[in-house]
């Protein structure tokens, strides 16, 4: 037994290495794993403390804003949902104020049917520079005739080409939630106007 011991010790001496690095492994996986859902469950806690259950009416009804499921509407999933109604495109042809600087002007009309491809684009029938004019539509803006390196070209640059990649018609279809975004030129108007008028109720001029 011990001659044996002796010329397979290599072997037993593997073994237990092999065991004791397995348990090792073990060990340190569930330590690991008890204290990462240990963390999950303490953010899930701050989260259920700190974010606000606010209500909201918009296009869905009432709508808990931590629960906002716009594909579905609030509908359970074993539940078939009715389809939405085909909203229209505004076709006012009038201009819109942008709601940002360097926002891309929206598209004040329909555009169904244009063409535009490798081939032909049909916006530029009435927005290029030369034809702005007799089509009294706005001419697309000079960086539109950049290219990368800022030179600019004699007709409109490939990184632009395709218009509808920035500009988008818009619909009368309901907001899906409700928001009070308000430009900076709304911003600054009311602070003024709080301004006149606190300095009013001190009796200032």
């Amino acid at each position: 037994m011990s001659n044996a011991f002796t010329r397979n010790r290599p072997l037993w001496i593997a073994g237990a290495l092999t065991v004791g690095l397995l348990v090792l492994v073990f060990v340190a996986g569930w330590l690991f794993g008890r204290g990462s859902e240990r963390k999950h469950e303490a953010q899930r806690e701050v989260a259920a403390v700190t974010t606000p259950v606010v209500r909201a009416d918009s296009a869905l009804g009432r709508t808990d804003l931590r629960q906002v499921d716009a594909l579905r509407r609030g509908i359970p999933v074993d539940q078939e949902a009715a389809p939405q109604p085909l909203w229209h495109v505004q076709n006012m042809d009038v201009k819109r104020e942008r709601a940002y600087p360097m926002q891309p002007p929206t598209i004040p009309h329909a555009i169904d049917g244009y063409q535009v491809d490798m081939n032909s684009n049909r916006c530029m029938l009435c927005h290029a520079r030369a034809n702005a004019e007799k089509f009294q539509a706005p001419p697309v803006s000079v960086t539109h005739y950049m290219d990368r390196d800022d030179q600019f070209l004699a007709t409109i640059s490939s990184r632009r080409y395709f218009c509808n990649q920035c500009h988008v018609v818009q619909t009368d279809a309901p907001l899906l939630v409700n928001n009070t975004f308000q430009t900076i030129d709304a911003v600054l108007a009311a602070a003024e106007a709080g301004t006149a008028t606190a300095e009013t109720a001190q009796g200032r001029p």
